[in-house]
């Protein structure tokens, strides 16, 4: 079998490895140069297609603005624990059933692994983590747990917790019943319902002396 010859650049100072590269870099400015001019010769300034959705985006969470880089299917419970460090909102279901991941969206209780999160752009997400004050006082919900021992495990302690804030703001003197029916979209995984009801009872007392402190 005759040796076969491989035939190398004849141009002098270009060598295969020089070649590749200059090919890989004309090939990546030339995607570039489409990418940033394709809108008429407008750079930068560049409008999103129709329906997409922002990666960087704004949000109001407890009083702050925070800026964030979201998926277009992210959940607000997933971009509040693990991008925000908000991490008192819990996941337990993740189907919008256990009510451990309840906060409140413009003052009214959401499943937060049921919404996403862009869909909160320009409305303000309140977790537990910003129910005390700025001093370190308690809410009155969050007294009223400290003073009944409502919970055991208290993994869903923090979704009940979000729900009866809403139930004190709707409902000035709700009765044992009406606050029963308010948090039954909260599941309680240690069945103490009765201790939890004790809770929601003593919030109420706390919030209306609150109130006309």
């Amino acid at each position: 079998m005759e040796d076969v010859e491989l035939i190398q650049p004849t141009e002098p100072g270009v060598s295969r490895r020089s070649f590749i590269k200059g090919v890989i870099a004309a090939g990546a400015a030339a995607s570039a140069s489409g990418y940033l001019f394709r809108s008429g010769g407008t750079a930068l300034a560049q409008e999103s297609a129709a329906g997409a959705v922002e990666r960087m985006v704004t949000l109001t969470v407890n009083g702050q603005r925070r800026r964030v880089d979201i998926l277009k299917q992210e959940q607000l419970a997933l971009t509040l624990r693990y991008k925000l460090g908000l991490t008192g909102t819990k996941l337990g279901c993740d189907r919008a059933e256990c009510g451990a991941c309840t906060v409140l969206i413009d003052g009214i209780p959401h499943y937060s692994c049921s919404i996403l999160t862009h869909q909160v752009r320009g409305r303000a997400v309140t977790t537990i983590e910003g129910l005390a004050a700025a001093d370190g006082t308690l809410h009155p919900v969050q007294q009223a747990v400290v003073d009944e021992q409502g919970f055991q495990c208290a993994f869903c302690m923090s979704g009940f917790v979000m729900s009866m804030v809403a139930l004190c703001a709707e409902h000035a003197n709700p009765t044992r019943a009406e606050a029963a029916q308010y948090l039954s979209g909260n599941l309680c995984r240690c069945a103490d319902y009765n201790k939890i009801l004790n809770v929601a009872m003593r919030a109420v007392e706390y919030t209306q002396k609150a109130r006309r402190s």
